[in-house]
C-alpha cells in the first residue's frame, strides 16, 4: 500500500503559462525607466526569459535513498481485509513495515502541482519536501521483489508525467525570449518618446535626486536565480542613429581596397604594415576630407586609423599582419584599450601573407568568441569580413561593434 498526496492535480499548464507571461510583462513595465534604457537589450532578454522560463524537474535516480521502520496502519478501509474486521465499529490497526523512498530532483518543485496538457486519471502520489519527492510503501507481508516493483512503477509514472509537462511547456520557453524582447522594446520606445516630448518643450529636464540608478529583482523560486545585468550609470543618452550608416560606408570603402590589391598585386607584394595602413588612409581621406589620421592618441594609447567628425570619434581601427591566434587576441585587447566610453564602432584590418588564407578565415571566429569581452556574433558582411558585439572593458552594459576584415596580400607573378 502506497500513500502520499496526489501529484500534478492542483492547476493546469495554461494557467501557469499565463501567470509567467503576466509576471514578466509586469516586471518589465515596472522596471525603473533609466535603468532599463541603460541596460543592454540582449542582456535583459536573457535575464527575463531565464527568470520566467518553466523549469520542468528531472528525477535524480542515482541519488535515491530508502529507509524502513515498523509501523501500524488502519486497514478498516481496505476491502481486501473485510473479513478481518466485520462487526468492528472502529479502526483496525495492523502492524507491518513502512518503506520510505526519497527521490531528489532538479527543477521547480511547483511543477509537481501542475497538470500537463496530456494526462491520465491515475496520477502518482508522494509528498514534496524541498527538492525531494518522498513516497511510502507499507505492508504486513512485504518482499524485496514487491517493493522493487512498486518503486520502479512510481519512478516510471512520475517520469511519464514530467515528459508530458516538457511537451506542454517546450513551446512556451522557446517563445518567451521573443515576448521579452517585444515587451522591452515597446517600453524603451515609450520611454524615449516621453523623453523627446519633454525635450521639445525647450525647458530643462528636472532630475530627481532620489531616482534609483540600480534595480534589485525580487526573489524568485529557482535554484539559480538569474542576476539582473549591469547598467550604465547616469541618465540615458541614445546613440545617434546616423553612426551605423557612417560605419557601413567606411567598411565599404575599406573593402574596396581588395579590388585595388587584386588589380595591382605587384604593388602590394613587399609592402609593410605602415605602408598598407597609409593606402587605407588615402582612400578614407578621399571620403572624409582629411579627417582620417594614423597613429593618433586616443584614450589609452595610439590607434592605427582614427576618423573624427565634429569632435567625435566615428571610427577606430587597428592594422595587423596575421601571425597566429594569440596575436589576434592581443590586437583585440589593444583595440579595446584605445576605446573611450563614447566609442562604439571599430574594426581590425587583418593582413595575410604567405599563409593558408582559408585556415586563417576559419580560425578568426574561434579566437574572437574566446575573448572575455565577446558578447555575440552579428550579421557577417561576406566570407572575409566578420562582425561581432563586444562589451566595453570599463562598462559591461555598453556594447561596441567590432568588424574583423581579413585581406589576403597577393603574390606578384
Amino acid at each position: 500500500m502506497a500513500r502520499g498526496d496526489y501529484l500534478f492535480v492542483e492547476t493546469d499548464s495554461f494557467a501557469v503559462q499565463e501567470g509567467q507571461r503576466k509576471g514578466m510583462q509586469s516586471e518589465i513595465g515596472s522596471m525603473e525607466g533609466n535603468r532599463l534604457l541603460n541596460t543592454n537589450v540582449d542582456d535583459l532578454v536573457t535575464y527575463f526569459s531565464e527568470k520566467f522560463a518553466i523549469d520542468v524537474p528531472d528525477l535524480l535516480e542515482d541519488k535515491m535513498s530508502v529507509d524502513q521502520r515498523e509501523a501500524q496502519r488502519d486497514v478498516s478501509g481496505d476491502p481486501r481485509r473485510m473479513a478481518y474486521h466485520l462487526g468492528q465499529g472502529g479502526p483496525v490497526m495492523v502492524s507491518g513495515t513502512e518503506i520510505t523512498i526519497d527521490v531528489p530532483f532538479s527543477g521547480d518543485p511547483g511543477l509537481f502541482k501542475v497538470r500537463p496538457n496530456t494526462f491520465n486519471h491515475s496520477p502518482p502520489a508522494a509528498n514534496i519536501h524541498g527538492n525531494t519527492l518522498t513516497f511510502h510503501i507499507w505492508g504486513d507481508n512485504l518482499t524485496s521483489e514487491t517493493v522493487s516493483q512498486q518503486i520502479t512503477k512510481f519512478v516510471a509514472d512520475v517520469k511519464q508525467w514530467l515528459d508530458w509537462q516538457r511537451n506542454s511547456f517546450g513551446g512556451f520557453n522557446e517563445a518567451l525570449a521573443r515576448e521579452a524582447r517585444q515587451a522591452i522594446e515597446q517600453r524603451r520606445a515609450k520611454l524615449l518618446q516621453n523623453q523627446n516630448l519633454v525635450a521639445n518643450l525647450g525647458i530643462p529636464l528636472k532630475h530627481r535626486p532620489d531616482a534609483p540608478t540600480t534595480y534589485i529583482a525580487p526573489e524568485v523560486r529557482r535554484r539559480l536565480a538569474p542576476k539582473l545585468p549591469p547598467a550604465t550609470t547616469g541618465t540615458f543618452k541614445p546613440e545617434p542613429v546616423l553612426e551605423e550608416g557612417e560605419y557601413q560606408h567606411i567598411l565599404k570603402v575599406l573593402e574596396g581596397m581588395v579590388k585595388v590589391m587584386e588589380r595591382s598585386p605587384k604593388a602590394f607584394h613587399d609592402i609593410d604594415e605602415e605602408s598598407l595602413r597609409m593606402q587605407f588612409l588615402v582612400q578614407l581621406n578621399g571620403q572624409y576630407e582629411g579627417q582620417a589620421t594614423g597613429e593618433t592618441f586616443n584614450y589609452g594609447g595610439k590607434t592605427d586609423i582614427l576618423i573624427r567628425s565634429e569632435d567625435r570619434n566615428i571610427f577606430i581601427a587597428e592594422c595587423k599582419f596575421w601571425s597566429g591566434p594569440a596575436k589576434l587576441t592581443e590586437t583585440i585587447d589593444q583595440l579595446l584599450g584605445y576605446l573611450s566610453w563614447r566609442d562604439s564602432k571599430t574594426a581590425i584590418l587583418l593582413f595575410n601573407r604567405n599563409r593558408d588564407f582559408s585556415r586563417v578565415l576559419a580560425a578568426i571566429p574561434d579566437v574572437v568568441r574566446a575573448h572575455p569581452n565577446f558578447q555575440k556574433e552579428e550579421a557577417r558582411r561576406n566570407e572575409t569580413s566578420f562582425r561581432y558585439a563586444f562589451r566595453h572593458k570599463d562598462d559591461p552594459a555598453k556594447i561596441l561593434h567590432l568588424t574583423v576584415m581579413a585581406f589576403d596580400i597577393p603574390t606578384a607573378n
